[in-house]
C-alpha cells in the first residue's frame, strides 16, 4: 500500500513511460547564443525596477548600520527635514497607509529618534519631531544614502541625473 500523507491521501508516484515516445512529443530544440531582452528592456517598469535594484541592495546592507529599513528611513528623512510633520502629511507624502505607520512611529519613537508633540494649529494632531539623535543618525544615513547612488551613477551626467529624477517623478508624481 503507498505511503499516505498526513491528510490521508494517497502520495503520487511517477509514472514511466517510453523516452523515445516522450522525445517525439517535444518540438523541435533550439539553442540560444545570446538572449534577446529588447521587450523587457522597452519597458519602464522592467528599467525602473532594474535601476532600483542595482540601489537598494548595497542600501539594505548600508542601511542595517543604522539600523533602518528603507521605509524607516524615508519617514525618518521627512521628519528630520520636516520637524512637526504630522502622521497624516507622512502618509500622503510616502503613500503609506495609516496603520502600517502607526506601529513604525512608535518603534522609531522606542529607539529614541522621534518625540512625538501637540501640533502647534490643531490640537487633534500631533507634529513628529527627530530627537537629536534622529538628527545625527539620519544625517549620517543621508550621507550614505548618497555615496551609494553616486556610486551607482557614476555612468550619468550632473545633468543626465537632473534629468533622470524628473521623468522617474513624472511617473508617480
Amino acid at each position: 500500500m503507498p505511503r499516505t500523507s498526513r491528510t490521508s491521501r494517497p502520495i503520487a508516484r511517477p509514472v514511466r513511460r517510453n523516452a523515445d515516445a516522450d522525445l517525439a512529443d517535444l518540438p523541435e530544440v533550439s539553442a540560444v547564443d545570446q538572449v534577446d531582452t529588447r521587450f523587457l528592456q522597452s519597458l519602464l517598469g522592467y528599467n525602473a525596477r532594474r535601476a532600483a535594484l542595482a540601489i537598494i541592495e548595497r542600501f539594505l546592507v548600508r542601511m542595517e548600520e543604522f539600523g533602518l529599513r528603507p521605509v524607516e528611513f524615508s519617514v525618518m528623512s521627512v521628519i528630520h527635514h520636516n520637524p512637526g510633520v504630522t502622521s497624516r502629511q507622512l502618509c500622503a507624502a510616502l503613500n503609506l497607509l495609516p496603520p502600517n505607520l502607526v506601529g513604525l512611529i512608535q518603534s522609531l519613537d522606542a529607539r529614541g529618534l522621534l518625540t512625538r508633540l501637540p501640533h502647534p494649529h490643531d490640537g487633534r494632531a500631533v507634529g513628529l519631531h527627530p530627537t537629536p539623535e534622529g538628527q545625527a543618525l539620519m544625517q549620517q544615513a543621508e550621507q550614505a544614502a548618497l555615496e551609494i547612488e553616486e556610486a551607482k551613477s557614476l555612468g550619468l551626467t550632473p545633468a543626465q541625473h537632473r534629468t533622470l529624477l524628473q521623468l522617474l517623478q513624472k511617473v508617480y508624481l
